[in-house]
């Protein structure tokens, strides 16, 4: 179930009261108005021209932020670092592998510590849920916190690049099909992205996956819930895949890796049920050959590569909106 994004005071911990972002936590709680504003500030970060990269260059300077992963992925921290840099901030990367909290430190004295650094800005990954909402009930209001993946619960900033890169494709969000397909059972991934979809006012979202690996609650979600992959992309317009998530999973949820692509996988006779202009996306990293074939992965009508390259942009919006910095 979803982590109720309050403090202690009952006012909402993403949102101070006078409507500033404080926090980039979850989709939840935010309102179509703000969605949307992230997403025309992130086109502004996307620019060749070098006057305006320059200028760009300068946002959040004398900023620190800090990459704070517990939990490994090379993409992510990756694009959070470029995002950092190119806005002119310090960015420094913590190997876990060495930080005080494997000696038994507490992860919210951990980052005192850096605040007292003056860092002020915390890219917080974890394979449990809610560590980033925990550290931002007990931070000042000047240290800002985002969730770059929280266990099973949220992973808030993907389904923001991947509502860009649909409207930079597609265009309106509100009249476009869309199929979600693959582990939704572990994906934090797939909650982001029904949230923002539902926000954005989707035309319609289906989840479709194996019956072992659709949660309990789905139904309450307000999307449709099919385990035949067929019927589940007939006419749609974005077909979002996700990773199997073989780590997280506890007991024999699937067959084998044979029959997942078999039943599941997305080839080309199963893309071509979908609309004729419908585009493919993937969170990475993909596993060729048992959620996606490699010639669809490759082709023109794959996105997954423009995922990455927007990432960056949507990443420096979410940090300078949150250092109020944003350009309008």
């Amino acid at each position: 179930m979803p982590i109720e994004i309050k403090n202690s005071s009952s006012q909402p911990l993403q949102i101070d009261s006078g409507g500033r972002l404080l926090h980039f936590l979850a989709i939840e709680g935010l309102d179509r108005q703000r969605l949307l504003q992230l997403l025309d500030s992130a086109a502004q970060f996307i620019s060749s021209d070098t006057n305006v990269r320059k200028s760009q260059g300068s946002l959040l300077a004398g900023h620190t932020v800090v990459n704070l992963f517990f939990e490994d992925s090379t993409r992510t921290r990756t694009t959070f670092e470029i995002a950092g840099k190119r806005l002119g901030a310090s960015v420094i990367n913590l190997n876990t592998s060495r930080l005080s909290t494997r000696k038994g430190e507490t992860v919210l004295d951990t980052v005192r510590t850096l605040e007292a650094m003056d860092a002020d800005i915390f890219v917080v990954r974890d394979n449990s849920s809610g560590t980033a909402h925990l550290i931002a009930r007990h931070v000042p209001p000047h240290v800002h916190i985002i969730n770059a993946g929280d266990g099973r619960h949220a992973h808030p900033t993907q389904a923001m690049l991947d509502m860009f890169t649909i409207r930079a494709h597609k265009g309106d969000i509100s009249k476009l099909r869309f199929a979600i397909v693959g582990d939704i059972l572990h994906s934090r991934v797939a909650r982001s992205q029904i949230a923002a979809l539902q926000i954005l006012g989707a035309k319609e979202i289906r989840v479709v996956a194996p019956a072992t690996l659709l949660p309990t609650e789905i139904e309450r979600l307000g999307v449709t819930a099919l385990t035949n992959i067929d019927e589940g992309l007939e006419d749609v317009d974005v077909i979002m895949m996700l990773r199997l998530q073989l780590e997280r999973m506890e007991g024999q949820l699937i067959p084998s890796s044979q029959e997942y692509f078999r039943c599941y996988g997305l080839n080309q006779d199963r893309l071509n049920r979908a609309a004729p202009d419908a585009v493919v996306m993937h969170p990475g990293p993909m596993n060729r050959g048992l959620e996606i074939a490699s010639d669809v992965a490759d082709s023109d009508r794959s996105l997954v590569l423009s995922q990455v390259t927007n990432g960056i942009a949507v990443r420096m919006a979410i940090m300078a909106e949150l250092a109020g910095m944003n350009k309008e």
